[in-house]
């Protein structure tokens, strides 16, 4: 028994080392695709709609803006709207800023209230 030699011993690889690049790999693809469904879907969505909202604007459509302001679309030009919101009061107000467009009779329904 000699006090200066020492025995190394050489452990066997490991077989798991090309299993965990794989599932990294699906960890990041599933991370895609639910930020594609929970966030740009929905929000391409509301943009799509809120598109043919302004590109459907008609003279005569009754509209709320989007900081609340109810009125009746009396020309549409090409970025802007003029509203009347009340009798011989007209604005200008973007066509972006508007909201939603209301069903017909509304306004004259929140007179009378």
């Amino acid at each position: 028994m000699n006090l200066f030699e020492t025995t190394a011993y050489a452990a066997e690889a490991g077989g798991a080392g090309g299993d965990a690049g794989l599932i990294n790999l699906l960890f990041i693809g599933g991370f895609v695709l639910i930020f594609y469904f929970l966030l740009l879907r929905p929000q391409n969505k509301r943009r799509k709609e809120h598109q043919a909202l302004m590109a459907g604007l008609d003279k005569g459509d009754e509209i709320v803006t989007a900081g609340g302001v109810v009125g009746v679309v009396n020309k549409v030009e090409d970025d802007f709207v003029k509203v009347q919101v009340s009798e011989g009061v007209e604005m200008r107000i973007q066509k972006t800023a508007v909201g939603a467009t209301l069903p017909k009779g509304t306004i004259k329904g929140l007179d009378n209230g």
